[in-house]
């Protein structure tokens, strides 16, 4: 394995401004936090008609392509087959996507909205339907499709397109080429600082949940001690989980987190008030789809009100700030999936999994704080959110066992969500490499939790969690862009077009693409594609009078060498290459018995990186050839 696959640029420069970051945040907590914060209100309260409208518009283009014709497109060639069962697949879904998130608010959000609803009159019934319509909106399609865009983009033009799985690739038939220089390394550089104050501020969070359930059930202090505890804790089994890979670390987890899940959902809504939870469900819905169109754009621009930029306008951002480390997480996993398929499952599942949980959760709370609990778990939502869930289950039957089951939900969620955010931003900083060696995901993931723990010490969570949500701002026009250019790519996919800078006829080529393709089938290709290719090329060069030019042909290597003045030549290689069958991890076995996919990779003189010709003919690797030659005389000839 390569001692380093990392982007220079983008590695560094990412480590760069994050350590910048941190140590301003670090030197001065009160006044980065106060500056984050009032450049987050600015951001919201200027901007936020275009979160309301953006996100919109991210809904109607991923309800579009889903159920338009694009939808019948896989996210890869023609003939994959997704590389996770159904089942599996979702589960990893839930786990990245809303994990945390579910356990901190499923009691918290509906009692906050209920004791404080932007409408109606705080701790009645009518606050009561207000506050779980409120959450289903917050929790709902318009979260997913965030997510489901970023995510779509990344898998169409990775897998199908066979471009490097990095956000730059997605504005391809917008920028051109121009995604491979200073622009494309910006934009990969702010989704991996992105993701690492998004995930470690959501890490932070979770630790304090943990270390709160942990003093509430079992008397252990609460202090800044403990939490760094079970930071290293937690991120020790991440790191594992980390090297262990798909099949055997996030996907066990997932599906051992959502079995968990289920069993406490069951159990709170068998010994709760089931008939009214069934009830509530179904008219809980009926409210989320009365107020769908309303809720979407809803801005209270005639009656103003510091509820909107509170609550919705800061979940919308927050959602988008999330999206690379998310979206690129759903790539990862939906290989081989149609469109049609990844929006079913990424935007309507998980969306019905959280109106039953917040419906359970929440709608039983409700019903405990207005009997039996007298106003209880109001009073713990108000004075510590992070003791709300325990708070909420002492009232029922079992709260010893059940605290300790919530207490490893969130001790599993964190996990997940580390060496997931671990694996996404080694991918981020190395390229799009599907090959990664040990130390690169190990680096992201100490990197993780050492950023979580010092802003825990310091007290400057709040003032990077401002930071990670004024970011949203910018993402925000990419993710617009990301819209742009998936709409362009699948429409010309479909009309059989090729775009601008585009390899030439390549649907023809990914409809001959193997899955995977063996190394006799790239053997052969270099020999009935590749040589006469080079050959024509080279016989070309001699006519026009270029005669220092010259093919050496090996058995498993063809090499075309045109020299040029001052003893620099032009090399182009193109030979076989294997890599493991993608997944989302490069570590789930050792290299001799995993399976493997092989390409014809095409080298220019001294580039690491090689461009995937797997199925070109002999006009389109003749074409790439001179194009490359192109690219090296108006850059200056390089030494080979």
């Amino acid at each position: 394995m390569p001692t380093s696959r990392i982007n220079p640029r983008v590695f560094w420069g990412a480590s760069a401004i994050i350590a910048a970051l941190l140590l301003i945040t670090l030197a001065m907590p009160g006044t980065a936090d106060a500056a984050f914060k009032a450049a987050q209100s600015w951001a919201i309260d200027t901007f936020g008609w275009f979160y309301i409208a953006a996100v919109a518009v991210f809904l109607v283009v991923v309800l579009l392509l889903g159920f338009g014709p694009a939808g019948k497109l896989k996210l890869g060639p023609d003939d994959a087959e997704p590389d996770f069962p159904y089942l599996s697949w979702l589960a990893m879904l839930f786990a990245a996507g809303m994990g945390i998130g579910l356990m901190y608010f499923a009691v918290a959000e509906p009692i906050q909205h209920y004791i404080s609803p932007p409408e109606a009159p705080p701790g009645t019934i009518l606050a009561a339907r207000e506050a779980m319509a409120i959450t289903f909106h917050h929790y709902g399609v318009h979260a997913w499709a965030i997510y489901a865009l970023v995510g779509m983009s990344l898998a169409y033009f990775t897998y199908r397109k066979g471009m490097p799985l990095t956000l730059r690739s997605g504005l391809s038939p917008i920028l051109g080429k121009r995604i491979n220089g200073p622009l494309g390394d910006a934009i990969d550089i702010f989704a991996v600082c992105g993701t690492v104050f998004g995930v470690s501020t959501s890490l932070g969070f979770g630790v304090s949940q943990m270390t709160a359930g942990l003093a509430y059930n079992y008397g252990l202090p609460d202090t800044t001690a403990t939490k760094i505890v079970v930071i290293v804790l937690v991120m020790g089994a991440a790191t594992i989980s980390v090297l262990s890979g798909a099949d055997r670390g996030i996907r066990r987890l997932s599906e051992l987190n959502l079995t968990v899940a289920v069993l406490l959902m069951l159990f709170v809504m068998a010994v709760g008030p089931t008939l009214f939870l069934l009830r509530a469900l179904v008219q809980n819905f009926g409210l989320y789809l009365d107020h769908f169109v309303m809720r979407t754009f809803t801005l209270y621009a005639y009656e103003p009100r510091a509820w909107m930029a509170d609550w919705t306008l800061f979940y919308w951002a927050w959602w988008i700030a999330w999206s690379p480390f998310v979206g690129m997480f759903i790539a990862r996993i939906s290989r081989g999936r149609t469109i049609r398929e990844f929006v079913i499952g990424v935007l309507f599942v998980p969306t019905a999994f959280t109106f039953l949980w917040m419906t359970v959760f929440g709608n039983t709370a409700i019903s405990l704080d207005l009997g039996s609990a007298a106003g209880g778990i109001a009073d713990a939502v108000q004075a510590n959110l992070s003791t709300a869930l325990f708070k909420f289950l002492e009232y029922l039957p079992g709260a010893g066992v059940t605290s300790t089951l919530a207490i490893i939900l969130v001790a599993v969620f964190f996990i997940t969500s580390a060496d997931s955010g671990a694996l996404v931003i080694d991918t981020l900083a190395s390229g799009g490499a599907e090959e990664t060696p040990r130390w690169q995901r190990v680096y992201w993931c100490v990197l993780l939790g050492v950023t979580a723990t010092l802003l825990l010490v310091a007290g400057g969570l709040g003032a990077l969690q401002a930071a990670t949500l004024l970011a949203a701002l910018p993402f925000c026009f990419i993710m617009l862009l990301l819209a742009v250019g998936l709409v362009r790519q699948t429409s010309a996919d479909l009309a059989g077009v090729t775009l601008p800078g585009e390899a030439p006829a390549i649907s023809e080529r990914i409809k001959r693409l193997l899955v995977p393709p063996r190394r006799t089938d790239i053997l052969r290709q270099l020999h009935d594609h590749g040589e006469p290719a080079l050959t024509l090329v080279h016989h070309a060069m001699q006519q026009e009078g270029w005669t220092d030019s010259r093919i050496d042909v090996q058995a498993e290597q063809l090499e075309l060498t045109i020299g040029a003045e001052g003893g620099r030549s032009f090399v182009y290689r193109l030979a076989p290459r294997s890599r493991p069958l993608a997944a989302y991890t490069a570590l789930e076995a050792p290299e001799a018995r995993r399976s493997l996919t092989w390409t014809l990779a095409a080298q220019t003189n001294g580039e690491t990186r090689s461009r995937d010709l797997t199925g070109f003919s002999i006009d389109q690797i003749a074409s790439d050839v001179l194009t490359q030659l192109e690219r090296w005389r108006l850059a200056g000839p390089v030494a080979s």
